[in-house]
């Protein structure tokens, strides 16, 4: 019981700033959604914050919103599709000094495969995803194991 209750506090000290990618793919509501599509492979991305002219996360682009979209072919070649047009407007985020443990309950109870990571006006600062919040608890319980062995 004390194991457990000294894992979870310390999970609980975990923030996001630790393990989130601090370098994400930025896209923009005009940009077009092959550029984005690019941007989110290059990057090994499954998906990425959108934002306006000023830096605010305004939607968020996944790789399925971009599959939906250009196996609508005749949409997709007859005129230049926008990421504004098909990204999603409600957007999940997270804030920096979130734990990692809240983060972790929100990717069980929301399925989303990555969170923008916003600061108070809502410019993007990084995103954490399903891989580095499991980097971040498998990393703790190790650390307890290793107690745990002494």
């Amino acid at each position: 019981h004390v194991m457990v209750t000294y894992w979870r506090l310390n999970m609980e000290s975990l923030q996001v700033s630790d393990y989130m990618n601090h370098h994400p793919v930025k896209l923009t509501e005009d940009m077009t959604v092959a550029e984005a599509v690019e941007r989110l492979l290059a990057n090994n991305q499954t998906g990425g914050a959108v934002q306006n002219a000023r830096g605010q996360v305004t939607g968020f682009l996944s790789e399925q919103d971009c599959l939906k979209m250009m196996i609508e072919s005749s949409y997709y070649r007859e005129q230049v599709c926008r990421v504004k047009d098909i990204m999603q407007t409600t957007v999940s985020a997270v804030k920096p000094w979130n734990s990692v443990l809240e983060v972790a309950q929100r990717l069980i109870n929301e399925r989303p495969r990555v969170f923008p990571v916003i600061d108070d006006d809502g410019a993007l600062v990084g995103v954490i995803n399903r891989a580095a919040v499991l980097k971040a608890i498998d990393k703790q319980l190790q650390s307890g194991y290793d107690k745990m062995a002494v």
